[in-house]
């Protein structure tokens, strides 16, 4: 075998990080560490899992919990499309530094994630409440937004929103520009190239963040009990019913849990599937 065979087949393999070797003692303390956090993830996984899925047919036979799934599936969705409908304009806006002070957009964009829950009711509250910025101009004309369906539609598209522009900007990100500019170059418009061009080549990274930002959806209560109230059949999401049946109806509190976890793991494992495709 040459020098050069011999580094060759010594050296990692390509696409790998070489693996640092640590002492046995290292490694059992690390490992220690890790599943101590892996425990404290997964117990109460487990112990809902196994307290809901005995009576999960009976649970959600009750007509309030359908209620809340119903709604929640139906404002979900009103508010995904929304999120893509106006967040992929600004996505690609801010990928390409199309307008001024982006930065500065793209950080408040992102301030959603990181408010707390209450102050995010609290601020929608004051904007499209009876007596808020934009409330009081809608109210002569009849129309109210507060502890409405469309409340929670608008709390969702708010906490959820950043996921979707998040994911779209760094696929948006990846497209090289030199694809563009041929296909511009061939006469095509700026709308044929997004259209045949972008966005199949961010497709991907748009999906991704449309399954990330309806899950956020699903789940949110913070903002929604706050802005849109608890009432059953008209703002109760799956998020409040579980808050407010865990003492009168723990049963269906539990079913609720357990088709919100088991529809958040779905969603992570589609989004691990679709960034191994990606990659």
């Amino acid at each position: 075998m040459t020098a050069t065979q011999s580094i060759q087949s010594e050296s990692p393999r390509k696409g790998r990080t070489p693996a640092t070797r640590i002492g046995g003692g290292a490694r059992a303390l690390l490992l220690l560490l890790s599943s101590l956090l892996l425990l404290l993830v997964l117990l109460p996984l487990i112990a809902i899992a196994t307290r809901a899925l005995p009576i999960l047919p009976d649970a959600l036979a009750a007509q309030d919990a359908r209620a809340a799934m119903q709604l929640t599936l139906i404002t979900s969705g009103i508010a995904l499309a929304i999120i893509v409908l106006l967040g992929t304009p600004a996505a690609w806006l801010i990928a390409r530094r199309q307008v001024r002070g982006w930065r500065v957009i793209d950080a408040l964009l992102d301030l959603p994630v990181v408010l707390p829950p209450s102050v995010a009711g609290i601020g929608l509250l004051m904007a499209f409440g009876r007596r808020g910025l934009i409330g009081s101009i809608l109210l002569p004309f009849g129309i109210e937004l507060a502890f409405t369906t469309a409340a929670v539609v608008i709390a969702q598209v708010f906490v959820a929103a950043p996921l979707y522009i998040r994911a779209a900007v760094i696929g948006l990100r990846r497209i090289d520009d030199d694809m563009e500019s041929v296909a511009m170059v061939e006469g095509a418009s700026q709308w044929q190239v997004f259209r045949h061009v972008t966005l199949p080549l961010s497709a991907t990274a748009m999906l991704t963040g449309s399954m990330l930002a309806w899950a956020r959806a699903l789940g949110e209560f913070g903002a929604t009990i706050l802005f849109a109230g608890n009432l059953v059949g008209r703002t109760q999401t799956m998020a409040l019913a579980i808050y407010m049946n865990f003492q009168s109806d723990p049963e269906a509190a539990l079913a609720l849990a357990l088709i919100l976890v088991l529809i958040s793991f779905a969603v992570l494992v589609l989004v691990r599937l679709l960034a191994r495709i990606e990659s």
